[in-house]
């Protein structure tokens, strides 16, 4: 049985950079799964565009939409739903986040940044208007507060509290002994430093922001690292179990009806009674009373 046309669907960036990184990561997963029919698509900025690369699909073939993106959030929940239902045979993975790989991902990110243990730390995302997103988020925090003893808050760039800016300034405000300093803010060392560490993908517009937030530090994004291609091959393989036993369960479609037989040749006297039926007819007609 052929897999599924996998369909890697990313938010979209105008940044170059930013661009390449995902079009690596769509060819990490290629190179991890050969013979996969790997497809692009974006649900923003760039082209093309998820609901046309879903129209174009070949006659009959199944496909599963894997998200390029780390929480769920509109994206997910609307534009990817939308194209999907669109689409008969066609399936919506779970996005790559949260997952305790990329916990471990971020804490390598920080690490590289030199960050140590005196230091607070931002969780930065993207955000979204719709609550799962932080859901996620805060899921994510709690798995890498597994891997850290730091101060952590996590954030957002836009469309949900707290803003980076305003985390960034209040941890500042913690670390120069203010308001909400000491046990009850988590009994942070005087003299470390305020760094964000970056829960995006790639270089872009959000990334770009998070260095004006006024962190002493900001990590690199979690592109380039193999784990987010082995995390979208986990997200489409268990699409694809679930899409079969969905189909598995479904009840069997109803046995089409016998064709009815064909009405037997009427007897010899049926056809002499229909004889001298037409013949009255004709007479009733022609030759009324």
């Amino acid at each position: 049985m052929n897999s599924p046309i996998m369909i890697a669907c990313a938010h979209g960036t105008s940044n170059t950079q930013g661009a390449a990184e995902v079009n690596a990561l769509r060819a990490a997963i290629a190179a991890l799964r050969p013979g996969l029919d790997v497809r692009e698509a974006y649900v923003d900025v760039q082209q093309p565009d998820l609901v046309d690369v879903v129209a174009g699909l070949p006659e009959g073939e199944p496909a599963v939409v894997v998200p390029l993106l780390l929480s769920v959030g509109y994206h997910v929940k609307v534009d990817i739903a939308r194209a999907v239902k669109s689409r008969p045979g066609s399936a919506a993975a779970a996005p790559l986040g949260p997952d305790p790989r990329l916990a471990a991902l971020l804490d390598q990110r920080l690490r590289e940044a030199g960050v140590t243990d005196n230091d607070v730390i931002v969780l930065a995302a993207a955000g979204s208007s719709n609550p799962n997103a932080a859901v996620s988020v805060e899921d994510l925090l709690g798995q890498l507060r597994e891997l850290r003893s730091n101060r952590m808050v996590a954030a957002y760039g836009a469309s949900a509290k707290p803003s980076v800016p305003d985390a960034v300034a209040m941890l500042r405000e913690e670390l120069e002994g203010g308001a909400g300093a000491g046990e009850s803010a988590g009994a942070v060392d005087v003299g470390g430093r305020v760094v964000i560490a970056s829960y995006l993908l790639a270089p872009g517009y959000f990334h770009d922001q998070l260095a004006k937030a006024g962190a002493d530090l900001v990590t690199e994004p979690l592109l380039p690292s193999p784990v987010l291609a082995e995390i979208a091959l986990e997200r489409y393989d268990a699409a694809v179990a679930k899409a079969r036993e969905t189909a598995a369960q479904a009840p069997a479609a109803a046995p089409a009806p016998e064709p009815r037989e064909a009405p037997a040749e009427p007897e010899p006297e049926t056809q002499e009674g229909g004889f001298f039926k037409a013949v009255r007819r004709f007479v009733t007609k022609y030759f009324p009373r």
